[in-house]
């Protein structure tokens, strides 16, 4: 008699081959997904019906065993591979592939998304977000470009509106200065007296001291009649600004043929002609090293102040009458040079003078000056003296001064780097602005020789600052750093892409649009940088390709056909045996 069983049986053959090829027509359908992960299904036999078990042998018999006949075919599991897909080019730097495990984390409003799929852009608010919309979550940077890797967020590539400089650290001179030339031996000497050269005298004939007020002197055009050559309120100041043109123009005291920014003293009960001296010194860039007769000083029985410039003609001072002007109490000009100014005495010796700029916090440009002038000549070789000023400075163009010495071959005997600390105090940079010039090393080399006929120059080899640049352009590196590249030529980290792992990646739930959630039995997310808990590394400008083989889903294809059509005979044979069953009852 034919068996209803075999219908049956064959039947659920007939539905898991069906399910067979749903599973090989979705495989088929994503070949060309991106990071698409196939997956196979596994059949297993259905319990079977047991007539019996059998038996152990006897010494007469030797056993037998097991008779079951089974009743068809299930579907044991859907599994997906997850192993990884082919790594093609794109050229896009908001493409990434995961070269290796790990998965993307997205965030789509309070949910949280996995994902192969690196087929990312920008949207509105320059945030890295999915062709879907879901962002992708890591790690910023804090105010040094650092990662700060902690509770994931949102990434963040602001293309055209993040700016950024970097302030110099060091600035290297390279040239050579003129061992030949003559030691330098004095400075500059001008003398200011009161107006018409007249000297400068106290108020009823008090001694003349450092300590005697401004306006406590006599104006030397109204001797003997006590009145006051400056009155408290009043201003003086050194040189004077005109528009011309467009622009501004300084005139005023001149250093080494460099005319000197405007500076003003205001005038108190309490200002001092000590305090007269020190203003000059500063605005004059003076400075005082141990052993040289330079700086401002009272010439009390003259009743002159004596300026004494540095030595060396780069340093020499030009002060003229009218560089010395008397303000009113509203900042307008009196119309009078309170001083009369001679010079007495040139500077003299060896020097050189080179301009050179650096750059703070801000990117803003900052000029300074460098001098060298010769100090000492011996058989070991030269000594030279350096001076370094800025007129950006605050509190005085002078910043620092030192000595470097030269061996009989011109070469430096050291190498160390020379300091220096502008104040850029009130400018809302970074305070203050430390950097080193270096003298040597790197390529670039400060000899001093006897060049003879030839020219002595020095000038600036490199500075390491820059101005303000804005990012336009990034890419992804193999850690998931965001290197972004700035208009000024900087690269600076900005961000850093995560990864997650999973006990089980497998265990991850389909949640459609590439995208995939934590499972029953996938395990908790670990968060991780690239490369860290068994991750793979990060490839900016690249994408996964589905891993689907279509040569074994084709075959699989065959089997499955063969498959269905093997089970639809036995039907069709159990069916005519049924029928032929029908014919012998009539």
């Amino acid at each position: 008699m034919a068996s209803t069983t075999a219908l049956f049986s064959s039947l659920s053959g007939l539905n898991v081959e069906t399910r067979r090829l749903d599973v090989i027509g979705n495989n088929i359908a994503n070949v060309n997904t991106t990071a698409f992960k196939g997956s196979r299904m596994f059949q297993a036999n259905q319990n079977p019906r047991t007539f019996s078990l059998g038996s152990e042998p006897t010494a007469e018999l030797g056993g037998s065993n097991p008779m079951q006949v089974g009743t068809g075919t299930m579907i044991a599991s859907i599994q997906r591979d997850m192993g990884g897909g082919t790594l093609s080019p794109t050229g896009s730097p908001t493409d990434v592939a995961i070269d290796g495990a790990g998965f993307f984390v997205l965030r789509g409003g309070e949910d949280r998304f996995y994902s192969r799929a690196g087929a990312f852009t920008l949207n509105e608010n320059n945030e890295l977000v999915t062709v879907n919309g879901e962002r992708v979550q890591g790690w910023g940077v804090n105010d040094s470009f650092e990662v700060q890797r902690g509770q994931v967020g949102d990434v963040t590539i602001e293309l055209g509106s993040m700016t950024i400089a970097q302030a110099t650290s060091t600035v290297r001179f390279d040239g050579v200065l003129d061992a030949g030339g003559n030691v330098a031996q004095q400075g500059s000497r001008t003398l200011l007296s009161g107006g018409d050269g007249l000297g400068l005298a106290a108020i009823g004939g008090a001694p003349l001291t450092p300590e005697t007020t401004l306006v406590g002197l006599e104006d030397p055009l109204q001797r003997g009649t006590g009145a006051a050559m400056f009155a408290e309120g009043q201003t003086i100041q050194l040189g004077e600004t005109n528009t011309v043109g467009d622009g501004e123009q300084v005139r005023g005291a001149e250093k080494g043929g460099r005319t000197l920014p405007v500076a003003q003293l205001a005038i108190t009960a309490a200002t001092t002609i000590a305090d007269f001296m020190g203003f000059l010194s500063s605005a004059l860039g003076i400075q005082q090293p141990i052993g040289q007769n330079a700086g401002v000083a009272l010439d009390e029985a003259a009743g002159q102040i004596v300026v004494t410039g540095n030595p060396g003609e780069a340093n020499s001072l030009a002060i003229e009458t009218g560089d010395l002007v008397l303000l009113d109490e509203t900042g307008q000009s009196t119309g009078r040079n309170p001083f009369a100014a001679q010079t007495t005495r040139e500077a003299d010796g060896e020097s050189q003078r080179t301009p050179f700029f650096v750059y703070d916090s801000l990117g803003s440009l900052v000029l300074a000056d460098l001098t060298m002038v010769m100090e000492q000549k011996t058989d070991a070789g030269t000594t030279w003296r350096y001076y370094v000023e800025s007129d950006e400075a605050e509190g005085g163009t002078a910043l620092t001064t030192g000595l470097i010495e030269f061996d009989t071959n011109g070469n430096l005997r050291q190498a160390e780097p020379v300091g220096v600390v502008l104040n850029r105090d009130a400018t809302g940079a970074a305070q203050p602005l430390a950097f080193d010039l270096l003298f040597q090393g790197d390529g670039s080399r400060l000899q001093a020789l006897d060049v003879g006929d030839g020219e002595a120059s020095i000038a600036v080899d490199d500075q390491d600052g820059l101005p303000a640049g804005t990012l336009n352009a990034f890419g992804i590196g193999p850690d998931g750093i965001i290197s972004g590249a700035f208009t000024n030529g900087l690269s600076r980290p900005i961000g850093q892409i995560a990864l997650a792992s999973f006990a089980n990646d497998k265990g991850l739930s389909d949640a459609g649009n590439n995208l995939f959630r934590a499972g029953p039995n996938s395990g908790d997310a670990v968060i991780t940088e690239p490369g860290g808990f068994g991750t793979g590394r990060t490839l900016g400008g690249q994408l996964e390709q589905s891993n689907i083989d279509l040569s074994r889903e084709f075959i699989g294809l065959i089997l499955a056909q063969t498959g269905y059509t093997a089970n639809a005979r036995v039907i069709r044979t159990t069916d005519e045996l049924l029928q032929q069953l029908v014919v012998l009852g009539r």
